[in-house]
Protein backbone atom coordinates (compact mmCIF):
# COMPACT_ATOMS: atom_id res chain seq x y z
CA UNK A 1 0.00 0.00 0.00
CA UNK A 2 1.37 3.40 -0.98
CA UNK A 3 2.58 5.66 1.83
CA UNK A 4 0.77 9.01 2.05
CA UNK A 5 3.11 11.90 1.32
CA UNK A 6 3.78 14.72 3.77
CA UNK A 7 0.86 17.17 3.69
CA UNK A 8 0.95 20.18 1.40
CA UNK A 9 -1.04 23.33 2.04
CA UNK A 10 -3.60 23.25 0.64
CA UNK A 11 -3.76 19.53 -0.03
CA UNK A 12 -4.75 18.59 -3.56
CA UNK A 13 -7.88 16.42 -3.84
CA UNK A 14 -9.20 14.39 -6.76
CA UNK A 15 -12.81 13.31 -6.20
CA UNK A 16 -14.38 10.41 -8.13
CA UNK A 17 -18.17 10.24 -8.54
CA UNK A 18 -20.82 8.16 -10.28
CA UNK A 19 -24.05 9.97 -9.44
CA UNK A 20 -25.60 13.10 -7.97
CA UNK A 21 -22.50 14.23 -6.09
CA UNK A 22 -24.02 15.42 -2.81
CA UNK A 23 -20.86 14.45 -0.91
CA UNK A 24 -18.83 16.22 -3.59
CA UNK A 25 -20.93 19.35 -3.12
CA UNK A 26 -20.24 19.32 0.61
CA UNK A 27 -16.51 19.04 -0.07
CA UNK A 28 -16.65 21.85 -2.63
CA UNK A 29 -18.36 24.14 -0.13
CA UNK A 30 -15.93 23.24 2.65
CA UNK A 31 -12.90 23.78 0.44
CA UNK A 32 -13.88 27.41 -0.25
CA UNK A 33 -12.70 28.17 3.30
CA UNK A 34 -8.92 28.75 3.23
CA UNK A 35 -8.69 27.26 6.72
CA UNK A 36 -10.06 23.93 5.48
CA UNK A 37 -6.67 23.06 4.04
CA UNK A 38 -7.73 21.31 0.83
CA UNK A 39 -8.64 22.21 -2.71
CA UNK A 40 -10.35 20.02 -5.32
CA UNK A 41 -8.18 19.97 -8.44
CA UNK A 42 -10.31 17.55 -10.50
CA UNK A 43 -13.50 15.49 -10.45
CA UNK A 44 -13.62 12.23 -12.37
CA UNK A 45 -16.47 9.89 -13.25
CA UNK A 46 -17.16 6.56 -14.89
CA UNK A 47 -20.16 7.86 -16.85
CA UNK A 48 -21.35 11.00 -18.66
CA UNK A 49 -24.28 13.26 -17.94
CA UNK A 50 -24.36 12.99 -14.15
CA UNK A 51 -25.08 15.76 -11.69
CA UNK A 52 -21.77 15.19 -9.93
CA UNK A 53 -19.90 16.39 -13.02
CA UNK A 54 -22.28 19.31 -13.43
CA UNK A 55 -21.63 20.39 -9.85
CA UNK A 56 -17.90 20.45 -10.52
CA UNK A 57 -18.31 22.35 -13.77
CA UNK A 58 -20.47 24.99 -12.06
CA UNK A 59 -17.54 25.62 -9.74
CA UNK A 60 -14.95 25.69 -12.56
CA UNK A 61 -13.34 22.43 -11.43
CA UNK A 62 -11.75 20.36 -14.16
CA UNK A 63 -13.57 17.11 -14.95
CA UNK A 64 -12.85 13.87 -16.79
CA UNK A 65 -14.78 10.71 -17.70
CA UNK A 66 -13.37 7.22 -18.16
CA UNK A 67 -16.06 4.70 -19.12
CA UNK A 68 -15.21 1.03 -18.63
CA UNK A 69 -16.84 0.26 -21.99
CA UNK A 70 -14.10 2.24 -23.74
CA UNK A 71 -11.41 -0.20 -22.63
CA UNK A 72 -10.56 -3.77 -23.51
CA UNK A 73 -11.09 -4.97 -19.96
CA UNK A 74 -11.26 -3.76 -16.37
CA UNK A 75 -7.49 -3.97 -15.78
CA UNK A 76 -6.92 -1.66 -18.76
CA UNK A 77 -9.51 0.77 -17.38
CA UNK A 78 -7.84 0.62 -13.97
CA UNK A 79 -4.46 1.51 -15.48
CA UNK A 80 -6.03 4.43 -17.35
CA UNK A 81 -7.78 5.64 -14.20
CA UNK A 82 -4.54 5.48 -12.22
CA UNK A 83 -2.67 7.40 -14.92
CA UNK A 84 -5.36 10.06 -15.23
CA UNK A 85 -5.64 10.65 -11.50
CA UNK A 86 -1.84 10.75 -11.21
CA UNK A 87 -1.72 13.53 -13.81
CA UNK A 88 -3.34 15.86 -11.23
CA UNK A 89 -0.67 15.08 -8.59
CA UNK A 90 -3.19 14.59 -5.74
CA UNK A 91 -2.39 14.24 -2.06
CA UNK A 92 -5.71 12.48 -1.43
CA UNK A 93 -8.31 10.76 -3.61
CA UNK A 94 -11.90 10.68 -2.37
CA UNK A 95 -14.43 8.18 -3.74
CA UNK A 96 -17.68 10.09 -3.28
CA UNK A 97 -20.35 7.69 -4.46
CA UNK A 98 -18.00 6.16 -7.03
CA UNK A 99 -19.58 2.85 -8.01
CA UNK A 100 -16.55 1.07 -9.39
CA UNK A 101 -13.95 -0.94 -7.50
CA UNK A 102 -10.43 0.31 -8.04
CA UNK A 103 -7.87 -2.34 -8.96
CA UNK A 104 -4.18 -3.15 -8.48
CA UNK A 105 -2.78 -0.45 -10.77
CA UNK A 106 -4.76 2.27 -9.02
CA UNK A 107 -4.01 0.96 -5.53
CA UNK A 108 -0.30 0.72 -6.30
CA UNK A 109 -0.28 4.50 -6.62
CA UNK A 110 -3.08 5.62 -4.33
CA UNK A 111 -3.96 2.71 -2.04
CA UNK A 112 -2.65 4.47 1.06
CA UNK A 113 -4.31 7.79 0.34
CA UNK A 114 -7.71 6.98 -1.11
CA UNK A 115 -10.76 7.46 1.11
CA UNK A 116 -14.25 6.00 0.73
CA UNK A 117 -17.42 5.85 2.80
CA UNK A 118 -19.81 3.00 3.49
CA UNK A 119 -23.39 3.40 4.84
CA UNK A 120 -22.96 0.96 7.73
CA UNK A 121 -20.71 0.43 10.72
CA UNK A 122 -17.95 -1.70 9.25
CA UNK A 123 -17.22 -4.57 9.38
CA UNK A 124 -21.00 -5.14 9.52
CA UNK A 125 -23.07 -5.17 6.31
CA UNK A 126 -20.47 -4.65 3.55
CA UNK A 127 -21.46 -4.28 -0.08
CA UNK A 128 -24.10 -2.38 -1.99
CA UNK A 129 -27.04 -2.57 0.43
CA UNK A 130 -25.82 -1.64 3.90
CA UNK A 131 -29.02 0.11 5.08
CA UNK A 132 -31.28 -2.64 3.70
CA UNK A 133 -29.17 -5.36 5.29
CA UNK A 134 -29.13 -3.54 8.64
CA UNK A 135 -32.91 -3.32 8.61
CA UNK A 136 -33.27 -6.97 7.67
CA UNK A 137 -30.98 -8.00 10.53
CA UNK A 138 -32.95 -5.93 13.02
CA UNK A 139 -30.13 -3.83 14.46
CA UNK A 140 -31.06 -0.83 16.59
CA UNK A 141 -28.01 1.24 15.63
CA UNK A 142 -26.22 1.46 12.30
CA UNK A 143 -24.28 4.34 10.76
CA UNK A 144 -21.50 5.21 8.35
CA UNK A 145 -17.80 4.43 8.06
CA UNK A 146 -14.96 6.37 6.48
CA UNK A 147 -12.05 4.14 5.52
CA UNK A 148 -8.81 3.93 3.57
CA UNK A 149 -9.42 1.88 0.45
CA UNK A 150 -7.68 -1.49 0.14
CA UNK A 151 -8.11 -4.52 -2.12
CA UNK A 152 -11.36 -5.67 -0.48
CA UNK A 153 -14.96 -4.46 -0.52
CA UNK A 154 -15.42 -1.98 2.34
CA UNK A 155 -12.62 -3.67 4.28
CA UNK A 156 -9.94 -0.97 4.54
CA UNK A 157 -8.53 0.58 7.73
CA UNK A 158 -11.16 2.70 9.45
CA UNK A 159 -10.64 6.46 9.74
CA UNK A 160 -13.89 7.34 11.51
CA UNK A 161 -17.41 6.10 12.18
CA UNK A 162 -20.69 7.77 13.10
CA UNK A 163 -23.68 6.03 14.67
CA UNK A 164 -27.24 6.47 13.39
CA UNK A 165 -30.20 4.98 15.31
CA UNK A 166 -32.70 2.80 13.50
CA UNK A 167 -36.15 4.24 14.22
CA UNK A 168 -39.48 2.45 14.44
CA UNK A 169 -41.08 2.70 11.02
CA UNK A 170 -37.83 3.17 9.15
CA UNK A 171 -37.66 1.79 5.64
CA UNK A 172 -34.53 1.54 3.54
CA UNK A 173 -35.00 4.99 2.03
CA UNK A 174 -35.62 6.90 5.26
CA UNK A 175 -32.77 5.17 7.06
CA UNK A 176 -30.37 5.70 4.19
CA UNK A 177 -31.18 9.41 4.00
CA UNK A 178 -30.35 9.91 7.67
CA UNK A 179 -27.16 7.90 7.28
CA UNK A 180 -26.13 10.03 4.30
CA UNK A 181 -26.56 13.23 6.32
CA UNK A 182 -24.25 11.96 9.06
CA UNK A 183 -21.88 10.42 6.51
CA UNK A 184 -21.51 13.74 4.71
CA UNK A 185 -20.60 15.65 7.86
CA UNK A 186 -18.08 12.97 8.85
CA UNK A 187 -16.49 12.99 5.39
CA UNK A 188 -16.06 16.76 5.34
CA UNK A 189 -14.62 16.86 8.86
CA UNK A 190 -12.09 14.08 8.34
CA UNK A 191 -10.97 14.96 4.83
CA UNK A 192 -10.12 18.39 6.21
CA UNK A 193 -8.31 16.92 9.21
CA UNK A 194 -6.26 14.49 7.14
CA UNK A 195 -5.52 17.15 4.52
CA UNK A 196 -4.19 19.56 7.15
CA UNK A 197 -2.34 17.08 9.34
CA UNK A 198 -1.46 14.19 7.07
CA UNK A 199 -1.83 10.64 8.33
CA UNK A 200 -0.14 7.28 8.53
CA UNK A 201 -1.15 3.68 9.12
CA UNK A 202 -0.11 1.56 12.07
CA UNK A 203 -1.35 -1.90 11.12
CA UNK A 204 -5.09 -1.16 10.76
CA UNK A 205 -5.04 2.04 12.80
CA UNK A 206 -5.23 5.36 10.94
CA UNK A 207 -3.23 7.99 12.83
CA UNK A 208 -3.31 11.70 12.00
CA UNK A 209 0.13 13.24 11.56
CA UNK A 210 3.27 12.08 9.77
CA UNK A 211 4.84 8.71 10.35
CA UNK A 212 7.83 8.74 12.69
CA UNK A 213 10.05 5.69 12.13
Amino acid sequence: MAVPPAPRTPARLVVLVSGSGTNLQALIEASTDPEYGATIVAVGADRDGIEGLARAERHDIETFVLRTSEFEDRPAWDVALADKVASYDPDLVVLAGFMKLTGPAFLALFGGRTLNTHPALSPSFPGMHGPRDALAYGVKVTGATLFVVDEGVDTGPIVAQVAVPVLDGDDESSLHERIKTSERAMLVEWVGTLAREGFHLEDRAVRPGPDHP
